[in-house]
């Protein structure tokens, strides 16, 4: 009780956001960006609004993105219109959200989403417990839906007919200082959302920037409150982080500001691990250079190679026990996975990628026979093959296996039956399928002879 006394009374005494109803605004001579970096789909949407009397603006990051002189990836809107409205003003446009409504307006395969401003106090606004918002959708003027915005680089908005900025808090200003601020009180808004705190490492890491000292310094203090946000949303903005192309900025903030307990619970004891924070960090700045070279990521790769080194370990501790090799491994991920569902809401299409890659790992280092053409056939055997490559690098598995399988992936049907042959002369007799004699009834007559050991057939099967 006198917690929650004190807590309100400090409540009271907060600085509350400071409200501009007039934005400064800044032509073209003052914020320089670029018009054409602004797709065609995003103009026709504020064209279409603005025409039908409404106002309509691109919002947020994508306006701090083209100040910076980068094409933003995405691009948002906001405006007074509400959903049903923006809704029916577009033939293919979908109303989505129930914590805030929001429209996607789709153009083939690229879609605009569009929000109407909202109000900064709502008297029926829901939250938590703990002060997060659950539910607000009580629509308002603009220099409130600024106000209510998180940081200052992110509250812009950017009319594409006249070119011009709208800046509420100094946005811009921030955004050439390379500074993060939040809005308001930042115990405030990181109780409204304590997403926010991860949004601040991300913003901070992925733009260069530093945070702002009254910003940063409530985060680690209330890095707990992450836990009472759904697992899928510390999922969504984990994964944007993750393929920002600069986790490993990303991680090193995370670290500093001791948020990364509880986010991934297993990642501070995989990175206090020598081979496990190089294997780590090795995947992550390969991840990084591939989203900055404009290539696809797998999110089930990635968090396959985040989570390995704790499979690695429990696989380990299974087989020292007496467990057989592969069933050791089976068990190892289930524990691992079903310790990660409790935090993060992997998708089961992912887990099943990390299971598969995780899987094929012992099946890669048995070469002999027809094996290694078996798993030509296996659908995940790039993302395996690409996996055992890391293992290389880090040195967890020997280079001579990495550069067999890029041989025999690259060779025709008489390379690889020479592949085949050379390296089953080459194995040591330790490690070469063992032979058995079927026992024989019934004399001459009985059918059977010798055969392969069926020792590793868990291994064939277990993918």
């Amino acid at each position: 009780m006198i917690k929650r006394f004190v807590a309100k009374v400090q409540d009271l005494f907060k600085r509350k956001p400071r409200l501009r109803k007039e934005p400064k605004q800044l032509a073209v001579a003052e914020h320089g960006i670029n018009p054409q970096l602004v797709p065609r789909n995003a103009f026709r949407v504020c064209e279409t609004l603005q025409k039908a009397g409404f106002k309509a603006y691109i919002v947020g990051g994508a306006v701090r993105d083209l100040l910076l002189g980068v094409a933003p990836k995405d691009f948002d809107v906001a405006t007074d219109a509400t959903p049903e409205q923006v809704k029916s003003h577009f033939r293919r446009a979908i109303i989505i959200g129930r914590r805030f409504r929001l429209v996607h307006v789709m153009f083939g395969a690229e879609t605009i989403e569009v929000s109407t401003f909202r109000a900064l106090d709502n008297p029926d606004r829901q939250t938590d417990e703990h002060g997060r918002v659950l539910a607000d959708n009580l629509y308002g003027p603009q220099h409130e839906d600024a106000t209510r915005r998180d940081f200052t680089i992110n509250a812009l908005y950017y009319d594409p007919l006249t070119q011009t900025v709208l800046d509420y808090h100094d946005g811009v200003k921030d955004v050439r200082r390379k500074r993060l601020r939040m809005i308001g009180d930042p115990a405030t808004r990181y109780r409204e959302d304590p997403v926010r705190m991860l949004r601040a490492v991300r913003f901070a890491a992925k733009l260069g920037f530093e945070i702002d000292e009254a910003t940063r310094t409530p985060i680690r203090e209330m890095a707990a409150l992450l836990e009472n946000v759904p697992a899928a949303r510390v999922f969504d903005e984990m994964l944007k982080l993750l393929m920002s192309g600069h986790s490993v900025a990303c991680i090193t903030r995370l670290r500093a500001e001791g948020l990364h307990h509880g986010v991934l619970p297993l990642l501070d004891v995989i990175l206090e691990q020598p081979e496990g924070e190089r294997f780590v960090m090795l995947a992550l700045s390969r991840t990084d250079e591939r989203v900055r070279a404009g290539k696809h990521i797998a999110p089930g790769f990635l968090f396959a190679t985040l989570l390995w080194h704790e499979v690695l370990k429990r696989w380990k501790e299974r087989e020292a026990r007496g467990e057989h090799r592969i069933p050791a491994l089976d068990s190892a991920i289930d524990d691992v996975q079903d310790l990660q569902t409790e935090k993060l809401a992997i998708q089961r299409r992912y887990t099943s990628d990390m299971r598969e890659i995780w899987m094929l790992q012992p099946r890669l280092e048995r070469r002999t026979g027809r094996n290694a053409f078996k798993l030509l056939e296996h659908l995940r055997l790039r993302a395996g093959y690409d996996f055992l490559l890391l293992r290389c690098a880090a040195d967890e598995a020997p280079n001579e296996l990495g550069d067999w399988w890029t041989r025999f992936m690259a060779a025709d049907a008489d390379e690889r039956e020479q592949l085949v042959t050379t390296v089953g002369r080459s194995e040591p007799a330790a490690t070469a399928p063992k032979r058995r004699r079927r026992r024989r009834g019934g004399g001459r007559g009985a059918a059977g002879g010798d055969e392969p050991a069926t020792h590793s057939s868990a291994t064939d099967g277990g993918a």
